[in-house]
């Protein structure tokens, strides 16, 4: 069994339940024809390189399979008939795949897929039940405006003091001690 990758471009314009029967009939000849779906990738709506039937966008989806050619064909002519689907394109990606290799590697990546969607949950909650970051440094910026307030009225009373302390100094000085300093 060969493994294919195809990437079709669908029409933007039609609704997202039109664009799940264009998707859905794909995996329905996967699994008529007796083809594996290793992976169905949908990217999204993103702007075409060029223009396509007036369309400046498409909607981008790649499917990762295993089959024979009749079941490439059988999906090419599907697209070919459909207006739903601007572009398509079908490239082989091994000519003799494994498919308990595949199944594997699809378990891993399955694994991997809900370890990271744990973690993030688990990123969130902690995101949630933890002040945010914004709120901390609000109330660290609080607190350094206080400290800055606070800084010029010592540093106010600090020189009124040392002058005050220079003009007692200079009153204690005695007119004898004046005429030695000249």
């Amino acid at each position: 069994m060969r493994r294919y990758e195809t990437f079709v471009i669908a029409d933007p314009d039609i609704t997202q339940e039109q664009r799940d029967l264009l998707l859905d009939r794909v995996k329905e000849l996967i699994g008529q024809m007796n083809g594996m779906l290793v992976f169905e990738d949908i990217w999204g709506e993103k702007k075409l390189a060029y223009e396509i039937r007036k369309k400046e966008r498409g909607y981008y989806v790649r499917f990762d399979y295993c089959g024979g050619a009749e079941l490439v064909n059988e999906i090419e002519r599907f697209f070919r008939i459909d207006d739903r689907a601007l572009k398509y394109m079908t490239v082989l990606l091994d000519k003799d795949a494994d498919l308990e290799k595949i199944k594997e590697e699809q378990a891993a990546a399955e694994t991997k897929r809900e370890l990271e969607k744990a973690a993030a949950e688990k990123a969130r909650e902690e995101e949630a039940a933890a002040p945010s970051s914004a709120e901390a440094q609000a109330r660290e910026d609080e607190a350094a405006a206080a400290e800055a307030e606070q800084a010029p009225q010592e540093t106010e009373s600090a020189a009124a003091a040392s002058a005050s302390d220079a003009e007692e100094s200079a009153a204690k000085i005695t007119p004898s001690e004046k005429k030695e300093e000249a």
